[in-house]
C-alpha cells in the first residue's frame, strides 16, 4: 500500500456494522476478506465515509465525516478507521444529521457537480451552519466556477 495514501478500512457485517463510501475516487483496494477491504485514496483528494452500527436495541452509531486527504508532513485530524487521518472538512453524526448532508450531497450532484470537486469551504460552511442549527448557503454553479478559478491560480 501506498504511505502517501490515506487509507479506510470498510467493514459490512448486515444489520450490525455498516461502514461506506459515500463518494470519492478510489485509487486502490485490497480486500481482506468477505466482510472487509480497504480503500486507498490520493493526497489532495475528497471523499465522505459513512460509518452505521446497531445492537439488539437499534442504532447506535450513525456518522458521516467529508475528508480531505493530507499530503505528507501535513497536520492532520484522526478519523477512526482511517490511517493515517486527514484534514476533517465535516462530521456529523445522529441519523437526522447524517440524513441532511446526505441530502446536501444530493442536491450538489442534481445540479451536475461531482462531490469530489466541490469547494472544502462548502463542506466546512456546511458542518458549522449544522452545529449553530442555521441552514447553509446552497452550493451553486457560480460558487462552484468561483472555486475552479480560485484553485487555478493559486
Amino acid at each position: 500500500m501506498n504511505d502517501t495514501f490515506a487509507h479506510v478500512e470498510l467493514t459490512w457485517i448486515e444489520k450490525r456494522i455498516e461502514h461506506w463510501i459515500r463518494f470519492g475516487s478510489i485509487a486502490q483496494e485490497l480486500i481482506l476478506d468477505r466482510r472487509r477491504r480497504i480503500l486507498s485514496f490520493p493526497p489532495d483528494s475528497v471523499f465522505a465515509f459513512l460509518r452505521w452500527a446497531a445492537n439488539d436495541y437499534g442504532t447506535v452509531v450513525s456518522c458521516i465525516d467529508i475528508v480531505r486527504v493530507i499530503r505528507p508532513d501535513e497536520p492532520y485530524q484522526t478519523v477512526p478507521f482511517v490511517r493515517p487521518g486527514g484534514e476533517s472538512l465535516l462530521r456529523q453524526s445522529g441519523w437526522p444529521k447524517v440524513r441532511l448532508v446526505l441530502e446536501a450531497i444530493d442536491r450538489v450532484e442534481a445540479i451536475g457537480i461531482d462531490p469530489v470537486d466541490v469547494a472544502p469551504e462548502h463542506w466546512r460552511h456546511l458542518h458549522n451552519r449544522m452545529l449553530a442549527g442555521q441552514a447553509a448557503r446552497p452550493y451553486t454553479r457560480d460558487r462552484h466556477h468561483a472555486w475552479l478559478r480560485r484553485r487555478a491560480v493559486s
